[in-house]
């Protein structure tokens, strides 16, 4: 069996998958003692791990000796690329782009059906176009909504607001409607831009990822639901790896 590990700024998910099939899926934080401890049973079936990820190098190395304390099984960190199956990175410095920018590309890409735009929608947000060709367009990133949260408490202290989960985005009446409401009108006219961004580069497909995904959409953003499209793309760069 393979283990697949997407390890973003909070959280890391997982696939264990084995002879083609989903053998079991996961997630923890990504400070948890034993983020793997639902399948420890299974750890010594486990013969490769494969991992995207955007953390920093020392909380790699820690996810790297959790992962060695876990199974003996050989551990394959899998990064951005300058190209991939026709996949053309944008970046002349493959090495800044994040992982699982590249990975979640590389899953759109593989499904063949023309141009797409790709929105992860995590602690930060990034959007990347990529064109019929193959040709990654560049993209965006953008603070996520905890983000946005936590700077607003942070950095002007003198606003209190209480969290909710509203919908609404007219002016509001109250310190906390107008961060809610402001967020969510943030967030329609960012799915707008996509969209409009889509039109004008003849883009036929979005898919969404990440934990506010489903936010992004109710907003008013027209896109698909990924919610392992990091992993299908990592599953798929790895397995070439192997072959190659």
């Amino acid at each position: 069996m393979k283990l697949l590990v997407d390890a973003g700024n909070t959280r890391l998910k997982w696939l264990l998958v084995g002879d083609g099939r989903l053998v079991g899926s996961g997630s923890a934080t990504l400070d948890a003692d034993d983020p793997f401890c639902d399948i420890r049973c299974q750890s010594a079936d486990i013969k490769r791990i494969a991992i995207s990820t955007v953390i920093s190098e020392e909380r790699r190395r820690h996810l790297q000796m959790q992962l060695e304390a876990f199974c003996c099984a050989p551990i394959v960190f899998h990064w951005a690329e300058p190209r991939r199956g026709g996949l053309v990175n944008a970046y002349t410095e493959t090495d800044r782009m994040g992982a699982d920018r590249w990975h979640a590309m590389y899953a759109a890409w593989q499904a063949d059906v023309g141009g797409f735009a790709v929105v992860d929608a995590g602690s930060a947000i990034t959007i990347d176009y990529v064109a019929d060709s193959g040709g990654h367009l560049g993209g965006y990133i953008l603070p996520g909504k905890q983000m946005m949260l936590r700077s607003l408490r942070q950095d002007a202290a003198r606003i209190g607001f209480e969290v909710s989960d509203v919908q609404a985005a007219e002016p509001g009446a109250s310190t906390t409607e107008c961060v809610q409401h402001g967020l969510v009108w943030l967030w329609a006219s960012m799915a707008a831009r996509i969209e409009a961004d889509c039109s004008r580069l003849g883009l036929g497909r979005v898919l969404v990822t990440g934990g506010d995904a489903e936010g992004l959409i109710e907003a008013g953003l027209s896109a698909h639901h990924e919610p392992s499209l990091v992993l299908k793309g990592l599953a798929a760069v790895d397995g070439e790896s192997e072959r190659e």
